[in-house]
């Protein structure tokens, strides 16, 4: 997010929503695919590290729609 969301039109802040809830949930199906439907072998430490990462990312995007959420809603909007 470039902008604080006081700082975003209302326009502004829905479109940076769904782009958010959309790059959350293109990462939740990379993960998915990566591991449950592939067979490709990743290393146990490799693995962790990704899980981890994966993790911070999704608490990352919560994070920030849940931000953008709170000022949509403090607007009238959503």
């Amino acid at each position: 997010m470039e902008n604080k969301p006081e700082d975003m039109t209302t326009e502004e802040l829905r479109s940076e929503l769904k782009r958010l809830r959309d790059n959350l949930c293109d990462l939740e199906d990379m993960h998915s695919f990566t591991f449950q439907k592939t067979t490709v072998h990743i290393g146990a430490e490799m693995s962790q590290n990704m899980q981890s990462e994966f993790e911070k990312e999704c608490r990352e995007y919560q994070e920030q729609i849940a931000e953008i959420e709170k000022a949509l809603k403090a607007r009238g909007a959503s």
